[in-house]
């Protein structure tokens, strides 16, 4: 298993490869369909991004209220490819790590290769076993959003695969060739 300390670097993404166990460290960013329309309309306009992606992660996911006591409740991934069309421009300011589940478009997939970012895969159905490596939860931006809004979170050992690495090789395409055998 690769440890990876958040914020990160293009020389440790580029040491990811599809397949690849990894535990995440640090602090990583909510955010879903919502929140990046808010984020890519702000770069647009030529306005600051509620964090600096530069170096960092986004989580997509939508958490669901925690119980009393709890940090967080369960925080399952969503489906990626509803960000296809709002990410390129947050890998062209550096963002290096997207979490979440399922494929990528071709156009997120080259953005990721020219801009040295991978994708990386959370088990859907199991929010309430990652949100145990969740330890603080806020949010940041964009509260009126509710579950959408953005949240800085500090992770530990949040455990993910490698699904799409910075050269573009696939878990999804290369794990199917494996069993058309």
């Amino acid at each position: 298993m690769k440890k990876i300390k958040m914020p990160t670097n293009s020389v440790e993404i580029e040491n990811l490869v599809s397949g690849d166990v990894v535990s995440i460290s640090g602090v990583i960013y909510t955010g879903r369909d919502a929140a990046h329309k808010r984020m890519i309309d702000s770069i647009n306009k030529g306005e600051k991004l509620p964090f600096d992606v530069d170096g960092q992660g986004i989580y997509y996911v939508g958490p669901t209220p925690s119980k009393p006591g709890e940090v967080i409740g369960s925080a399952g991934p969503t489906t990626s490819y509803r960000m296809d069309d709002l990410t390129v421009p947050l890998l062209e300011r550096g963002l290096k790590v997207m979490i979440g589940k399922g494929k990528r478009s071709q156009e997120v997939i080259e953005g990721m290769k020219k801009y040295k970012a991978v994708y990386l895969a959370a088990i859907g159905g199991a929010g309430a076993y990652i949100s145990n490596s969740i330890k603080s939860c806020r949010v940041i931006a964009y509260d009126d959003l509710g579950a959408e809004a953005v949240r800085k979170l500090v992770v530990e050992d949040l455990q993910l695969i490698v699904a799409i690495d910075s050269k573009g090789n696939n878990i999804y395409e290369t794990g199917r060739k494996l069993y058309e055998k």
